[in-house]
């Protein structure tokens, strides 16, 4: 059998390209913590503390919310104001930027053939790229790009010390700052407490719907201090 080795060529990047697709993906998150943490277990109750705009806010009680969930795997109860040990603040934002990368660009090294190796010519003949074969040239491509920010600060409630801050940024292609919540939420708070200018990477996957993987969710001990990450969860410190 007369198989072209371009068609064959061609065959071996489109199965790897699905199976790129199908692989799982992740959201890193850089953590800073500082921390003067001498809290018990029996001293963990806290209320939310809100600033301007965020008293009435829709969009603080939902974030309001995850941070919750996330600091019920360390014990912390959340209680009305006036018995409450410590006071939590939020602190948000997103911006956007562009990043310019370098690419390569790759050239058909025959030109004169067409998808399943049939030879033909015009503007379109051949697909390209077919990797390292041919020569090669570079291109400045622009993407744009929005940073996420979340700021925790635990202030001890009686003497307004501040006990706990751990701030937590990412970046991603996606402007939604609800959609990079649950990440920065989880990363920020993963380990409590880290110890004082603790700075580390946190590693996240990405679930089919876009959300954070539940198998990082099941591994999380909710009785444990210091809850390491799930296999799937990944830290750089």
């Amino acid at each position: 059998m007369n198989f072209p080795i371009k068609a064959l060529v061609r065959w071996v990047l489109i199965l790897a390209a699905m199976w790129l697709a199908g692989c799982t993906t992740y959201v890193q998150t850089q953590v800073t913590a500082f921390s003067d943490w001498t809290g018990s277990d029996a001293t963990r109750t806290y209320a939310f503390a809100r600033q301007g705009e965020q008293q009435n806010s829709i969009e603080q009680t939902t974030y309001e919310t995850l941070v919750a969930n996330e600091l019920s795997k360390y014990n912390f109860r959340q209680v009305p104001d006036a018995s409450a040990n410590y006071q939590v603040a939020l602190a948000y934002s997103v911006r956007g930027d562009l990043v310019t990368v370098r690419q390569p660009v790759y050239y058909d090294p025959w030109p004169m053939y067409g998808p399943y190796g049939r030879p033909y010519w015009g503007p379109w003949a051949g697909w390209g790229p077919y990797g390292p074969w041919g020569p090669t040239g570079y291109v400045d491509q622009s993407y744009p790009v929005y940073i996420h920010a979340l700021q925790i600060r635990m202030t001890d409630r009686n003497s307004g010390r501040e006990v706990y801050k751990v701030i937590a940024v990412n970046s991603t292609g996606d402007p939604s700052l609800y959609q990079a919540m649950p990440y920065l939420t989880r990363s920020a708070l993963a380990n409590f407490p880290l110890g004082n200018g603790t700075v580390r990477t946190v590693t996240l996957p990405v679930d089919s719907s876009g959300g954070v993987s539940n198998e990082t969710a099941a591994s999380l001990n909710s009785n444990g201090r210091n809850v390491a990450p799930a296999p799937a969860a990944k830290t750089v410190d």
